[in-house]
C-alpha cells in the first residue's frame, strides 16, 4: 500500500492539535487530509464529523458520520447536526436508528429526551429521561432535565424533586456543571422567589463565568429585588458575553429605561429586534 503509518500519525496529530485549540475549521481540513494516509478510516471520519459539527458545517458533518457503519455514537452525533440545522424529523429518525443498533445507548436516549422536551412532547421526554435514570440513578443531567420537563408540565413538586437531586449530585462532584443551579434559578424567578433565584444564579455564574445566561438570570433576580445598580452590571456583562442574547438585551433595556437611561435603552431594544432569540444549542 502506498500510505505510510507515520504519515497517518503526523496528519492525525496535526488535526487533533487544531481541534484541541478550538480551531475547528482547520481541524476539519486536516482530518479530511488525513483520510488519504490512514488505513482505518472510521476513527478519522468520526473526528472529522465532530470537527465539522463544532464549526457548524452541519451537512458535511452528517456526511462524514454516515461513512461510519453500524456505530450508534456516529448516528447520535449526526442527529445533533441535523437538529442544529433545523431538521427535527430527520434528527429524531437518526436517533431512533442509533437505538435500533443499541437500545441501551445512553447518549442517544438522553438526546431523544432533550429533543422531545424542546418540541414540547413532555410525556415522551419524561419516558426517555427515566430510562437514563434506570440505567444510571446518578445521572445529574437526566435529573436536571426532568426538572425542566416537570416545570413545563406545571408539576412543581416533581420538578423540585429532580432539580434538588441534580444539585445534590453536582454540588461537590461536578463543579463544572452550572445548568442545575441556573435552571432552578429560572424556576424560582418564574415564581417570584427572587432571593432564592439570585443565590442560585450567582452560584451558576461562579461555576461558569462564560455563560451569558447565568449573568442574565442573576441580573434579572437583582432587578426584581429593586437592586438596579448592581443588576445593570450583571446584565451588561451578559450581553458582552453573548451579543446575540435577545432576552438579555430586552430586559437590560427595560431596567435602563426605568432608570432614566433612555438612549442606552433604545440601543438595546434595537438590538433585541434584530437578533435571533431562538438559536439552537447542544446540551
Amino acid at each position: 500500500m502506498w500510505w505510510q503509518p507515520d504519515d497517518c500519525s503526523r496528519a492525525v496529530e496535526r488535526a487533533q492539535a487544531a481541534y484541541n485549540e478550538k480551531k475547528y475549521e482547520r481541524a476539519a481540513s486536516d482530518f479530511e487530509a488525513a483520510l488519504s494516509s490512514c488505513p482505518n478510516k472510521d476513527p478519522i471520519f468520526m473526528a472529522l464529523g465532530q470537527a465539522q459539527l463544532m464549526s457548524r458545517q452541519f451537512a458535511a458533518s452528517v456526511r462524514s458520520f454516515s461513512n461510519v457503519s453500524n456505530n450508534p455514537m456516529a448516528r447520535k452525533l449526526a442527529a445533533d447536526a441535523l437538529y442544529l440545522s433545523g431538521k427535527d424529523t430527520e434528527a429524531e429518525e437518526m436517533l431512533k436508528s442509533a437505538l435500533a443498533l443499541d437500545p441501551q445507548h445512553e447518549p442517544s436516549i438522553y438526546a431523544l429526551g432533550r429533543m422531545y422536551y424542546q418540541s414540547s412532547r413532555y410525556p415522551e421526554a419524561v419516558e426517555q429521561f427515566q430510562k437514563v435514570l434506570r440505567r444510571d440513578p446518578k445521572s445529574f443531567r437526566a435529573h436536571d432535565n426532568l426538572g425542566l420537563v416537570y416545570d413545563a408540565m406545571h408539576q412543581d413538586s416533581l420538578a423540585l424533586k429532580h432539580f434538588f437531586a441534580a444539585l445534590d449530585l453536582v454540588i461537590k462532584d461536578h463543579p463544572e456543571y452550572d445548568w442545575a443551579h441556573a435552571n432552578l434559578a429560572d424556576f424560582f424567578l418564574k415564581r417570584n422567589e427572587f432571593e432564592k433565584a439570585f443565590q442560585l444564579a450567582a452560584e451558576a455564574a461562579k461555576r461558569n463565568p462564560a455563560s451569558a445566561r447565568n449573568f442574565f438570570l442573576t441580573g434579572k433576580a437583582l432587578a426584581q429585588m429593586n437592586k438596579d445598580g448592581i443588576a445593570l452590571k450583571w446584565l451588561r456583562q451578559s450581553v458582552v458575553l453573548d451579543p446575540d442574547y435577545g432576552a438579555a438585551h430586552y430586559f437590560l433595556a427595560q431596567v435602563l429605561r426605568r432608570n432614566g437611561k433612555s438612549e442606552e435603552a433604545a440601543k438595546h431594544f434595537d438590538i433585541f429586534k434584530k437578533v435571533n432569540v431562538n438559536v439552537r444549542t447542544r446540551r
